[in-house]
């Protein structure tokens, strides 16, 4: 669902363009009380892997396909504000490295794909958790509702902006029809990935999804008629000591996704790129050239490599690894502030 040059006038590109650089500056600020010794090291590998399933469009429609957003997977793994930086992350590499959504429109993108999707299936994530099992099954099933619901919701917030800024005057029922309509579908795909990453996750390490904390309650023993803590005698040795392996696994299935699995994407428009065409958003969208066309990555491909599955592959690798370096760096950077502003507390 990116959004490119042309669809949204000057002005409304402007003012999301403020309303996403406030949700930018706002999340800096919650995220430091979510980027603790756990989330900050999977906060960059979540920014990397949401990028490498953006590459993987799958069909919905005839003639129309689809693609991760991520925020609910975010959102879920690393906690709201974090997971807003996250796609930030990943719009902001998409833009400038890709020529994949307009630069004057990335803060529309930002806001839609963004602060939309993790906002929504953040609060309905927390409802849900309120009223099913205390169990990563019932983990699982709140991911897949938020995640669901989170697309389609995304797409009335573009429609909503299109009302107010729009380049082309269709009239704005038939654009939120034809967005619900395809984004539902989409949302189911989006329901299904998030839902069996998150699941993996927990499968193996539930300590490090944000959204499972207080999954299950610390064992409690009664000693002198007063309830404490069980803790063993010794730690097993075989007890994970860290979210390495996580990390790890997770680095090697996004570079295996982006360099290897998106050659076998779907070639069909996603969503919004059909509804544009078909409705005639994108009537004046040919007057304007990416800012980054001429960008030796542009359009996931890289310049000068004349097979087009090793060209796509080697842009999918070094995506991946540019938007796990600069997450990672960024993240870090805001951990190191936590823990200095922790420190100062104390002294």
């Amino acid at each position: 669902m990116h959004v490119p040059d042309g669809f949204i006038n000057a002005p409304v590109s402007a003012a999301a363009g403020v309303a996403a650089a406030a949700a930018v500056a706002v999340s800096l600020r919650g995220a430091r009380k979510e980027l603790d010794e756990k989330v900050a090291p999977l906060a960059g590998l979540v920014a990397a892997f949401v990028f490498a399933v953006q590459m993987l469009n799958f069909p919905v429609a005839a003639g129309t396909s689809g693609h991760l957003l991520g925020g609910a997977l975010a959102a879920v793994l690393v906690g709201p504000w974090t997971g807003v930086l996250c796609i930030a992350v990943v719009l902001l590499m998409q833009g400038v490295l890709f020529a994949d959504g307009g630069l004057t429109a990335l803060g529309v993108n930002i806001t839609v794909m963004g602060v939309v999707t993790v906002v929504v299936a953040h609060l309905l994530f927390r409802g849900l958790r309120l009223v099913l099992p205390r169990t990563r099954g019932g983990v699982t099933a709140a991911t897949f509702v938020a995640a669901l619901v989170s697309v389609p919701a995304s797409a009335a917030a573009f429609t909503l902006i299109y009302a107010v800024g729009g380049t082309t005057d269709v009239p704005i029922g038939k654009v939120l029809t034809a967005m619900l309509g395809v984004h539902v579908l989409i949302g189911i795909g989006e329901a299904v990935i998030t839902a069996l990453t998150v699941g993996a996750v927990l499968a193996v390490r539930p300590d490090l999804v944000h959204g499972a904390r207080g999954l299950t309650a610390p064992l409690k023993l009664r000693v002198d008629g007063e309830l404490v803590d069980a803790a063993p005698a010794e730690t097993p040795a075989a007890a994970p000591k860290g979210p390495k392996k996580v990390w790890i696994g997770g680095v090697v299935t996004a570079l295996v996704l982006a360099g290897v699995v998106s050659f076998y994407a779907s070639a069909s428009p996603d969503g919004l790129e059909k509804v544009a065409a078909d409705q005639g958003i994108d009537a004046k969208a040919e007057e304007y050239e990416h800012a980054t066309a001429d960008s030796p990555l542009a359009d996931y491909g890289v310049r000068g490599v004349d097979s087009a599955r090793l060209s796509g592959g080697l842009a999918g690798v070094i995506g991946v690894g540019v938007t796990l370096a600069v997450g990672t760096g960024a993240f870090w950077a805001v951990r190191r502030r936590r823990a200095a502003a922790e420190t100062g507390a104390r002294v």
